[in-house]
């Protein structure tokens, strides 16, 4: 089946999104998938205001409807709601291309952060944009109940994996501090509530992996915490070895998918009871889910980190592209059914 992938998201920014985009990409072939990807290094772009880690696409219909033409795809999979998705949409919708959608990241949540703009205009917008389609994309049970309720559909799962050989436990520690040691990886924003993690009182050492817009300011604010910006495959992987316990204080995230990266690591979990962690920390002795964070890190330590890699050996990325796979095909089923 051939798919082409509008995404918005993509190397050298460094999340959730582009990580599962890149292993769909590796994997897609033992799927039966050919797939082709628009992303930002095909147009010129902009520097997204108050967050230059993300670029904005400029005059993209074109080099749309071009990639369209050449690749003949069965149908589109528009991976985010930036300008190259929405002129995905708009090509799919004025041409009768099948599309699916993927809903990634809470954007009401994450633009009240940073503006006053109430959740309820967001969400009109996010349903006009998704509900287009012959499907939208989630990861989790919580997720499809919350959108679900909001009146977005047809829903359908995509979970997501984890590369259990390069995320592993180690012998030797990378990380020469004062232990315990609490991790963090992920986007250095506002609307991943760092605060709460560097903020409490635990012994040790607090280490954060990453880059961001609040970067800076967390920096200046926390002199006692170590930052040690971004990083990758081994480097990370060792990083995420060599720590005791994963703190993950968001509350926005839709899934998370550096959890799972730090339970097959062996390190047990933090977090608040909230979307995303409960969905994944489904059994205790991998890790601590409660609204008292600090309870949760020190209760963390107490874990066994095999449990915590047997656990995440469930996750399997050709699992989760087989399920893309059988979407997209789902998505076709059900666009020609209507048609």
């Amino acid at each position: 089946m051939r798919v082409l992938v509008a995404t918005d998201a993509w190397a050298p920014q460094v999340n959730g999104v582009v990580r599962t985009l890149g292993e769909l990409q590796r994997r897609a072939g033992n799927a039966g998938l050919v797939l082709d990807f628009v992303t930002p290094a095909d147009f010129r772009t902009l520097p997204m205001p108050g967050y230059p880690e993300i670029r904005l696409s400029l005059n993209v219909g074109p080099g749309i409807a071009a990639r369209v033409a050449a690749f003949r795809p069965e149908a589109v999979h528009i991976a985010t709601e930036g300008p190259i998705g929405l002129a995905a949409r708009r090509f799919c919708l004025a041409g009768a291309i099948p599309f699916t959608t993927s809903y990634h990241t809470r954007f009401p949540e994450y633009l009240r952060a940073r503006l006053p703009v109430p959740e309820a205009v967001t969400y009109r917008w996010l349903r006009w944009f998704h509900n287009a389609g012959c499907g939208i994309m989630t990861a989790t049970p919580s997720l499809d109940a919350d959108l679900g309720a909001r009146g977005f559909g047809p829903l359908m799962r995509w979970s997501r994996g984890v590369d259990t050989a390069l995320f592993r436990l180690r012998k030797e520690s990378v990380l020469n501090l004062p232990r315990p040691i609490f991790l963090n990886v992920g986007r250095v924003a506002v609307e991943k509530n760092l605060e709460a993690f560097l903020g409490l009182d635990l012994p040790g050492s607090k280490v954060v992996v990453g880059e961001g817009p609040a970067l800076d300011g967390l920096r200046k604010a926390y002199p006692g915490a170590h930052f040690l910006g971004p990083k990758s495959g081994p480097a990370l992987a060792e990083i995420y070895a060599s720590a005791d316990v994963f703190v993950f204080p968001s509350r926005t995230d839709t899934f998370g998918l550096v959890i799972i990266e730090a339970l097959a690591s062996g390190l047990p979990v933090a977090a608040f009871p909230v979307m995303g962690p409960k969905d994944i920390i489904t059994d205790p002795s991998v890790g601590r889910l409660g609204e008292d964070l600090r309870t949760s890190a020190l209760e963390a330590l107490t874990l066994d980190r095999q449990a915590c890699r047997a656990f995440a050996e469930c996750y399997s990325w050709e699992a989760s592209v087989a399920q893309f796979a059988a979407n997209m095909r789902s998505a076709v089923h059900r666009h020609v059914a209507a048609a």
